[in-house]
């Protein structure tokens, strides 16, 4: 049988998302095998007791392929796991990240409810609670981070009806979950020595069958935890003609946890301030003005290191551009201070459906 046709095959037996998806939990913390493509998206802003700043990415992939027509013995490719992990040391301008790549194998790399984990070799998070407390490790060539994550407000789900749409078509959006504000303790080994850090993190979920519209180029992703307790997820699709797409959207998180959906209409985000990568050669702004006026609230958005793409030549994945950046600014006429992450993609290729 042709890789074409198990393809085919493949893509027809998946589910696609949208409305009306009857979310059960914790079941849709884990594993959907019925869905093409799946990611657990953990990022972080931690200090040391000394203040030093440090920024955290450890990511989790799922992908289904051709081969998962035919079966899928423990050996087979049919699932695809793929792991990012990145530390970015802000005081210390350095920035480190890694990649793998594996398939299930004997235990290799998974996702799964019966464990209430997912990992890709000595990566992984476990969950220790049904509520959202979980446990997180990641080992690099010269660290390894320790936290236990504790959520301070319930989780959201981002959309309308159940489903993040991304394009006009059927099938082009996501399910969509997050916790915006995870309380992060636990320590950091680097160089031999062994720091305790505190901090915040962001946990981004998203389960979809590719239906991907085909005039996107790529978007860009805030995270945004302000100090009065309210969080802010925007992204903005870029479409090939250079425009933005109407399918961009977000959610406001107030201080009680209550969310509210945002339009491509209620925000506008302006980009400036660009650096180009001596490792790829792509050009990203990395200062933005945020400005959503119905809720009252301008920011803007600058990182203190602009080294943080992740790019490997000939690497499994095409590189993008994802760090740790501070906000300042005003939220209904109050002034106001945070941390989050921002991530660009498509500034050296197009890439496909995210975040």
């Amino acid at each position: 049988m042709s890789s074409k046709w198990l393809l085919w095959v493949l893509v027809a037996t998946l589910q696609v998302a949208g409305p009306g998806y009857r979310f059960e939990f914790p079941r849709d913390h884990f594993n959907h095998a019925d869905y093409e493509t799946e990611w657990w998206y953990y990022t972080g802003n931690l200090r040391s007791a000394d203040g030093r700043r440090f920024g955290y990415e450890l990511t989790f992939f799922r992908q289904a392929n051709a081969e998962a027509a035919s079966g899928n013995a423990d050996w087979s490719a049919g699932q695809l796991y793929l792991a990012h992990l990145a530390l970015s040391d802000v005081d210390g301008q350095k920035f480190e990240h890694f990649e793998r790549l594996n398939r299930a194998g004997p235990g290799l790399a998974g996702a799964d409810l019966a464990g209430r984990r997912y990992w890709n070799g000595n990566w992984q998070v476990k969950w220790t609670s049904d509520a959202g407390a979980q446990e997180l490790q990641a080992v690099g060539s010269d660290f390894t981070l320790k936290l236990k994550l504790t959520p301070e407000k319930p989780f959201v789900i981002h959309g309308v009806d159940g489903v993040s749409q991304k394009g006009p078509g059927k099938g082009q959006g996501s399910h969509y979950i997050s916790f915006t504000r995870l309380g992060s303790a636990g320590s950091l080994v680097r160089g031999g020595k062994t720091v305790a850090v505190t901090g915040s993190s962001w946990m981004d979920h998203e389960f979809f069958t590719e239906r991907q519209d085909p005039d996107l180029n790529g978007w860009d992703w805030f995270a945004v935890q302000l100090n009065n307790d309210t969080e802010l997820m925007l992204y903005r699709l870029r479409l090939k003609s250079g425009a933005v797409s109407p399918y961009s959207s977000g959610t406001f998180v107030d201080a009680r946890g209550q969310a509210q959906h945002l339009t491509a209409a209620d925000f506008r985000l302006s980009p400036g301030g660009d650096w180009v990568s001596a490792a790829s050669g792509a050009r990203y702004p990395l200062s933005w003005k945020i400005d959503v006026p119905g809720l009252g609230i301008a920011l803007t958005e600058v990182t203190r290191l602009p080294a943080q793409e992740l790019y490997t030549p000939h690497s499994v994945s095409p590189g993008y551009w994802e760090g740790a950046v501070d906000y300042a600014g005003t939220e209904r006429g109050k002034g106001v201070t945070g941390v989050g992450y921002l991530e660009m993609t498509g500034y050296l290729a197009p890439l496909r459906l995210g975040h």
